[in-house]
């Protein structure tokens, strides 16, 4: 299929200059800068509060994602400040490097809630999706393209303007919770693997077994060098609550743990989230998964945590939604992925 598209730069037509969003009146636009991730990190607790109130971008992960090599502030993102100079909306527009069957662009950001309704949200979409428009104009490849947004059912307002603007709901993600009140059930280990937490020494093997065990997931994207490495300096990486599996040296199956403390107070439960789980093709449906999970949960519980946190593709073919409710785990919430295909 993909052998009979055209370069996107031969069939995505963007505008040649882009200024900022306009208005609304009482509103001045200006372009992101990295100084602004303490700024923006108090804008997303307020947008959290409302779209997401369980957990909010820490400023390690928004300094993270600002200073990744393939985004550039200026060019790609905006702010909007009021007539006292208080940050109420903001946007940033992201083409994850090294794409290999599939060009995403990603939009992120939000407006606070106290001034939606004004048309901040709507002059902001527009502004991103042709930064967006751009991007792929600028490119050689000639792969199938997607623009994205992500829109949590709690704010239904993003989803319609999203639809609005010719934006289609694609997939949905569902957020599931597991209370760590009970032992996790005991699942047998398949022969002849071995288990242990993640290490710095193993860090290639785990992210080519990422990039393995993800390949025929729905949107995914192999995960570069630099974006693994710089999770892993993250404060709320947690290599001694992650587990590898492995049969000698190959990595087969995997569960990397974050744990954000400031989210503790919105759950009210000292919390795990579990970021990424993983089985290679060859060693699925031999209950690997099941057991690296069970081996997870049992640590976080030895650690004094309370509840284990992750979302999960409704559609996953790997059949992850029934491995993670066998384990305990219940659906708390729910996003809907977006998207415009080029």
């Amino acid at each position: 299929m993909t052998d009979e598209l055209l370069a996107l730069r031969d069939r995505v037509r963007a505008p040649d200059d882009l200024p900022l969003p306009d208005g609304p009146e009482g509103i001045r636009w200006r372009a992101l800068k990295l100084e602004d991730a303490a700024v923006i990190t108090e804008l997303e607790e307020r947008i959290g509060a409302r779209d997401h109130p369980t957990w909010s971008e820490s400023l390690d992960e928004l300094r993270e994602e600002l200073e990744h090599s393939w985004v550039d502030p200026a060019r790609d993102g905006a702010v909007a400040v009021d007539s006292a100079g208080v940050a109420v909306a903001w946007g940033l527009v992201v083409a994850p490097p090294e794409p290999e069957s599939l060009v995403r662009v990603m939009l992120f950001g939000g407006v606070d809630p106290a001034h939606r309704g004004h048309g901040i949200g709507r002059s902001l979409l527009a502004w991103q999706h042709a930064r967006a428009q751009q991007m792929l104009a600028d490119s050689e490849l000639a792969l199938p393209a997607w623009v994205m947004s992500y829109a949590a059912d709690l704010a239904p307002e993003h989803g319609r303007l999203l639809q609005h603007v010719g934006f289609e709901p694609a997939r949905y993600f569902t957020t599931l919770e597991c209370p760590l009140t009970q032992d996790p059930p005991t699942v047998v280990l398949p022969e002849g693997v071995v288990v242990e937490p993640f290490s710095a020494e193993r860090s290639e093997a785990v992210r080519a077994a990422k990039n393995a065990s993800f390949a025929d997931h729905w949107g995914s994207q192999p995960a570069s060098r630099e974006g693994w490495e710089s999770m892993q300096t993250l404060p709320s990486f947690r290599p001694e609550l992650c587990r590898i599996a492995r049969v000698g040296d190959d990595v087969v199956g995997f569960v990397i743990t974050e744990i954000n403390e400031d989210d503790w107070e919105r759950q009210g439960a000292r919390s795990a989230y579990i970021g990424l789980v993983g089985t290679v093709r060859e060693w699925r449906g031999r209950g690997l998964a099941s057991a690296l999970l069970a081996d997870v949960l049992a640590a976080y519980r030895a650690a004094d945590l309370e509840l284990a946190v992750l979302d999960v593709d409704t559609e996953n073919p790997t059949g992850a939604l029934g491995v993670y409710t066998r384990l305990g785990f219940a659906p708390t919430a729910r996003d809907v992925a977006y998207r415009v295909v080029y």
